[in-house]
């Protein structure tokens, strides 16, 4: 399994193996481990942030954007939430340049992170409502802003719309790396629902599909256990 990495000692949020320690009732692990799971807090979604913002640099296109949100993405990074959403007087605030730049690859940016940092922050409404903003192509980012909205539908036991985008996070370019835990938050999801039998289908499609992922000795045990359940 993927060993538990931290950021300013705190857990990672995307770590399969936070996914898949899991008690016998999904409801206590839930009720147990949410802040470990739904809390973005993770070195692993400011990393990904932080290379869809280089490349996006790399780009030269809305120079005024990026000089913009520049300050206000390194105190993101520095873990200052306010100054980042709001701006230090001096420079301007991500919420700003989100709206600012509305329909832009700036304003996506900006929203990623504002979404993250409203995460961080727990305020889960708002961050869903700005990283249903969010919009790329890339291979990382938008399955795990897929993700963290499911995380924080989790979070407000709205487990219908996690469900959603557990599935689109997971139907997002499938890959060895990270599919394999979006299924597991996936399951974990069904399961909390009492949806043993398609819980048991994210186990079976790890199996099956992502055989060589760290994941596939979990999937298998906990595939076992939602069948008996499943009865």
């Amino acid at each position: 399994m993927a060993k538990l990495k931290e950021s300013k000692g705190e857990p990672v949020a995307e770590n399969p193996e936070l996914v898949s320690n899991k008690f016998g009732q999904a409801e206590d692990f839930l009720n147990k481990y949410k802040n470990v799971l739904f809390g973005i807090v993770g070195a692993a979604v400011i990393a990904g942030a932080a290379y869809f913002f280089y490349n996006y640099q790399k780009s030269n296109q809305n120079k005024e954007a990026q000089n913009a949100m520049f300050a206000s993405v390194i105190a993101f990074e520095e873990d200052s939430l306010d100054r980042a959403l709001k701006g230090d007087g001096r420079n301007a605030g991500l919420i700003d340049v989100a709206d600012e730049f509305s329909g832009t690859n700036a304003g996506d940016l900006a929203n990623f992170y504002v979404g993250v940092a409203y995460m961080k922050k727990g305020k889960y409404e708002d961050a869903i409502s700005h990283l249903k903003e969010f919009n790329a192509n890339d291979l990382l980012v938008q399955a795990r802003a897929y993700s963290l909205i499911g995380d924080a539908y989790m979070e407000l036991k709205d487990f219908e719309n996690a469900i959603s985008y557990y599935k689109k996070a997971a139907d997002y370019k499938p890959n060895e790396q990270y599919t394999p835990s979006y299924l597991m938050k996936l399951a974990l999801a069904y399961e909390v629902s009492k949806n043993f039998q398609d819980a048991a289908k994210q186990y079976e499609k790890i199996i099956n599909d992502f055989p060589k992922s760290s994941e596939v000795m979990d999937a298998k045990k906990y595939l076992e256990q939602d069948l008996e359940r499943a009865k």
